[in-house]
């Protein structure tokens, strides 16, 4: 049981380190999309203030005059638009965020409040890398520490197990034994 108990740590304790050393990779690839999907936005963004612009009319102004049209089609352009420009808004001010916070602190920020389609395709399209920066470092460290934990956690579990197990056994025993004198 002790080997058991061994190897289990040792498998925690290094997936932990190794999960977590990944973090700061992850935020980069996040960064990278993030930043693609607000070079998206923007484009979608300056081609309808240009056709506003066009008109003769700034963006509030057109997005007021499709809204008090009659026609669905414009009513949904409206809130299109709309949705657009408050996405450009959250992830530009995520990317500033990111921008201003060291590449350790970086995974914090991004789970602070991630946009959940850029953290999904950052997931699926995500390659693992080895960690030889000091974020990767100092990352893996907090795998360690928190292996250590959930390790020390799970050995407690199987330590409590063992000694109800052991006295089930002695109480069982001392049972079967009183009988036999009796």
């Amino acid at each position: 049981m002790f080997l058991v108990r061994r190897v289990l740590v040792v498998l925690i304790v290094g997936g932990c380190a190794l999960l977590f050393s990944q973090a700061p990779e992850f935020a980069q690839q996040y960064r990278y999309r993030l930043a693609s999907a607000i070079d998206e936005l923007t484009t979608a963004i300056q081609i309808f203030d240009e056709q506003a612009n066009h008109a003769g009319l700034d963006r509030q102004t057109a997005l007021n005059i499709y809204a008090s049209s009659n026609e669905s089609s414009l009513h949904q352009q409206v809130d299109a638009m709309r949705r657009s420009v408050a996405r450009y808004q959250l992830l530009s001010d995520q990317l500033e965020d990111l921008a201003a916070a060291s590449s350790v602190l970086r995974p914090v920020v991004i789970a602070r409040q991630p946009d959940h389609r850029i953290l999904s395709d950052a997931w699926r399209g995500f390659m693992p890398s080895l960690p030889v920066s000091l974020a990767g470092v100092i990352w893996c460290g907090a795998g360690v520490l928190i292996g250590m934990f959930c390790a020390a956690s799970v050995s407690a579990l199987f330590g409590t197990a063992a000694r109800f197990r052991r006295e089930a056994r002695s109480k069982a025993f001392s049972r079967i034994r009183g009988k036999a004198l009796q």
